[in-house]
């Protein structure tokens, strides 16, 4: 199974509407905030794809949760924003809550920098940004979750 993992489009949604077109393979898209309308947007016009979706800090309406878990292909994500784990300055909080919640993979975005990190049995996954990056060019994350393991891949736009 293949999913894939955007973040902070901050009102590109012909940005999303791309990323997602181009993966016809991919079932399971998870976006992890800041601006939940595009997605939304997405969905319209893409409705035929697994959506799991959080708002961010510039979510301010949103009906969509902080946090989530999905069950995918057996394997346990857990899933936010970042802002509300203070990912910008630390990765002990969100990796603390994956792992009460017996995860093997944690999706945060919120600081716009791509990064894979795996600590204690858990990949730590932040796909960047896919319209406003920090430091590189527009970013996501593909996971490929098979029977012989996890495997994220950032993949620049």
């Amino acid at each position: 199974m293949r999913i894939l993992v955007v973040s902070d489009s901050h009102g590109n949604s012909r940005v999303l509407k791309e990323i997602i077109s181009s993966k016809p393979d991919i079932d399971h898209i998870f976006f992890l905030g800041d601006v939940t309308r595009d997605i939304d947007i997405a969905m319209d016009e893409i409705p035929d794809r697994k959506y799991h979706i959080v708002s961010g800090n510039c979510d301010y309406s949103s009906v969509y949760p902080a946090a989530d878990l999905a069950i995918i292909n057996g394997t346990k994500i857990f899933f936010t924003h970042g802002h509300n784990h203070f990912i910008k300055f630390t990765n002990e909080l969100i990796l603390k809550e994956a792992s009460e919640k017996e995860c093997a993979i944690a999706l945060c975005g919120h600081t716009h920098i791509p990064d894979i990190l795996y600590e204690n049995g858990i990949y730590l996954v932040n796909p960047g940004s896919c319209s406003k990056p920090r430091g590189s060019k527009p970013t996501y994350a593909v996971i490929d979750i098979t029977d012989k393991g996890i495997m994220p891949v950032i993949v620049e736009i």
